[in-house]
């Protein structure tokens, strides 16, 4: 059996979750979601990020994490969200480095004092991401806007971007989540990717893993869309499973018989 490297050029293991942000593939559905919630955050405003499972949100989250300048922006970052309302204050106080103690009422204020401070002390502007967003209770995504709520609601202080799947929509579409809805300055929403963007995104993950030539055939290419339906996650795990069993039996390409192998041993 070769190495899957040597057999097809790879420098590195290709589809796993390890690339850089700028290794990303430009996709315009992608960057238009980006640059809308960048938009709003930069005008100190929240925004929402609506996505399935698998079409790319967590990588929209990096991006936007990463093209805020660490000199203007504090960013931090929270995806446990199935909690009270206490408990989701207290996962707010550690990812920014408060000391999660006291009641619910303390914990508001203690981090609306932090989030004051970061922005008329410090000179930077608070961004809370909070991802898996669709888990959160009623009671708690309401507490968003308790704490979004600076000088009697006349001061924009904190953003924060609600990422999640479609639950997060209908979530927020209920008559007793309006308030928290209406502070929502844009909304964007992802989609999987379609058949000629699934082409392009195998292409790009294996020339920069350092493929020479592509390896996958023309029904291998089909049967991966035909199986994932362009979910990013499932391309990822389907392409790399199938490249392995062509490197077991030393193919010099990757064929649909290859993929239907690999897709016996995936959930």
């Amino acid at each position: 059996m070769k190495d899957q490297q040597a057999l097809f050029g790879f420098h590195k293991t290709p589809f796993t979750r390890e690339i850089d942000e700028k290794e990303h593939l430009p996709l315009p559905h992608l960057d238009e979601a980006l640059s809308g919630i960048q938009e709003a955050v930069e005008c100190r405003m929240s925004a929402a990020l609506i996505a399935p499972a698998g079409a790319g949100k967590t990588s929209v989250l990096r991006r936007l994490r990463n093209q805020l300048p660490e000199a203007r922006y504090r960013v931090r970052y929270v995806k446990v969200t199935s909690l009270s309302k206490r408990d989701m204050c207290r996962e707010i106080s550690a990812a920014c480095g408060i000391h999660p103690t006291g009641n619910y009422p303390a914990l508001v204020r203690a981090l609306q004092e932090h989030f004051d401070s970061s922005y008329s002390t410090e000179g930077l502007r608070p961004i809370m991401l909070i991802d898996e967003a669709h888990d959160l209770r009623p009671g708690t995504l309401d507490m968003i806007r308790v704490l979004t709520n600076f000088n009697m609601d006349s001061s924009l202080v904190l953003a924060v971007v609600l990422a999640g799947q479609q639950g997060l929509a209908k979530m927020l579409a209920r008559d007793e989540l309006q308030s928290i809805a209406k502070r929502l300055a844009h909304c964007s929403t992802l989609r999987l990717l379609s058949r000629d963007e699934t082409v392009k995104y195998l292409k790009h993950r294996c020339a920069i893993a350092g493929a020479a030539t592509f390896p996958f055939d023309k029904g291998a290419v089909e049967s991966i869309y035909e199986l994932t339906r362009g979910n990013l996650r499932a391309i990822d795990s389907l392409a790399l499973k199938a490249i392995g069993k062509a490197a077991a039996q030393e193919d010099s390409v990757v064929s649909s018989a290859n993929v239907a192998a690999a897709r016996k041993e995936l959930l």
